[in-house]
């Protein structure tokens, strides 16, 4: 099951904080939103690691450089992996 959440960050942050979420490892998907339009989609491998995820994320984050820049502040919706009590054992 995958839980949404949506996080407003600066421009100046935005970079930092898609990495952060990457390294979570527990993220399937990853929206940058501004002014209620989908800019980028950024889908995450669960179960990847996060080396790889990144490594493979590399271009999509040099695109969020550049829209970093141009936009003050922006709507990140994160779609995480929910961890039922199946999955913990």
């Amino acid at each position: 099951m995958s839980v949404k959440e949506r996080i407003t960050v600066s421009g100046n942050n935005l970079v930092e904080k898609v990495k952060e979420l990457v390294h979570q490892g527990n993220i399937r998907r990853v929206r940058l939103v501004y002014e209620e339009k989908a800019l980028i989609d950024i889908p995450l491998s669960v179960g990847a690691p996060a080396a790889a995820v990144v490594v493979l994320v590399a271009p999509l984050l040099a695109a969020l450089v550049a829209i970093a820049a141009l936009v003050k502040e922006c709507t990140l919706e994160i779609e995480k992996i929910e961890e039922t009590d199946e999955n913990k054992d």
